[in-house]
């Protein structure tokens, strides 16, 4: 496979999120831990980009060019034509910005922020180990300003960006104005490159051991298959894919790895040929196992808990998931902007289609479905 593959979020809900950006020639590699082999499945009721829409996407963009226009505008309304849902259309910056995503790292200060209904500020959560964290800014403070310019009323978005800084910004200063309770005060850090983390593991009494996965960045697939191997003997796991927005593909397959040993986690097609991914030897697959998912379980997150459920190695529980299951490949536009068009679509082992249709939890629980599935799991017994 050429050019870039992407299995992630629709672009509605997928900016700044951790997304699936595999370059040229990695996956034909083989880095997606997966063996290519024929699989005969039935076609995707949904459209894959054609050679000639490819061309028609790069003619508009390049017209538009000569024609002083703005060739990410031209190529976004050919996409928009097209009916594929998933294609979409970035701008230089924003592709940079999900590039060093793929890295599971971003430059900042370490803190996470929303806007309250007031259209204040709030920081929603602090990295441990971050700047912010150092500087004793805790989860609920008021950041009422960066770098003298107030954030009242500011879009989210614009917020980060400030925290972030510009161009190469690690190691420079950012003064944030904060407020807790009557006090305020002005901070001044340093921005750094910062880990992004997306394996959080918590032993929850002494024979359930959570690991809650947000996204599928470099390295989380192999995080995944420590945190099983370190687990105690007689500890059974709860796998939180809830809101996981997606990520590496091949990231999912070694998280798979963790608890199958080899065999089959997906299979997909692009433009007519017929691929499988498959996992590693190896794998746990005596420990009980739930996974839980919802309707922010999206995309690599429901190749895995697809290939769990197919395989019998996990009880799958929550509510319905989101329902992306298409690999898009983008291609560089005339002004540095890339478009993006579905190229084919996943399935999971049994042939099931994730695009549209999502996974179908063995048990559809929406409250409390994570003290059910410690239910669940204590029934499961422990592993030989």
């Amino acid at each position: 496979m050429s050019g870039l593959q992407r299995f992630s979020r629709p672009r509605s809900v997928r900016r700044g999120a951790a997304l699936a950006l595999v370059f040229a020639g990695v996956l034909a590699a083989g880095a997606a831990t997966g063996s290519f082999g024929g699989q005969g499945h039935a076609e995707s009721a949904l459209p894959a980009a054609s050679a000639s829409h490819r061309d028609r996407v790069a003619d508009a963009a390049a017209e538009a060019m000569a024609d002083g226009k703005s060739p990410a505008a031209a190529a976004e309304e050919e996409v928009s034509r097209s009916g594929d849902r998933w294609g979409t259309v970035y701008d230089p910056t924003e592709y940079e910005e999900f590039a060093e995503e793929l890295d599971g790292a971003y430059v900042g200060v370490g803190l996470w922020t929303r806007r309250d209904r007031d259209g204040s500020i709030e920081v929603d959560r602090v990295q441990h180990g971050g700047p912010a964290q150092r500087a004793g800014i805790r989860t609920g403070d008021l950041l009422r300003s960066i770098d003298g310019r107030p954030t009242e009323g500011r879009p989210v978005r614009e917020v980060v960006d400030r925290l972030r800084g510009t161009g190469d910004a690690a190691g420079t200063e950012v003064e944030l104005g904060l407020q807790r309770g009557t006090r305020a005060w002005t901070e001044s850090l340093r921005r750094a490159r910062l880990e992004t983390p997306t394996v959080s593991v918590e032993q929850l009494g002494g024979s359930t051991l959570r690991i809650k996965v947000s996204a599928f960045t470099r390295g989380t697939g192999e995080r995944v298959r420590q945190a099983v191997r370190s687990a105690p003997h007689g500890t059974g796991v709860l796998l939180d894919l809830r809101g996981n927005s997606g990520g590496l593909v091949r990231e999912a397959v070694t998280a798979a790895s963790a608890f199958l040993d080899g065999g089959l986690v997906a299979t997909y097609d692009v433009r007519g040929k017929q691929r499988a991914l498959h996992a590693r030897s190896g794998g746990d697959t005596t420990r009980p196992l739930v996974a839980l998912v919802d309707g922010g379980t999206m995309s690599a997150a429901e190749l895995l808990a697809g290939a769990l459920q197919d395989r019998g190695r996990a009880v799958v529980l929550g509510s319905r998931t989101f329902g992306k299951g298409s690999v898009q490949m983008p291609s560089r536009l005339p002004d540095g902007s890339v478009a993006e068009l579905t190229v084919g679509h996943y399935r999971t082992p049994s042939g099931r289609t994730v695009d549209g249709q999502g996974i179908t939890p063995d048990l559809d629980v929406d409250e409390g479905a994570e003290s059910r599935a410690r239910t669940v799991l204590s029934g499961l017994g422990t592993p030989s």
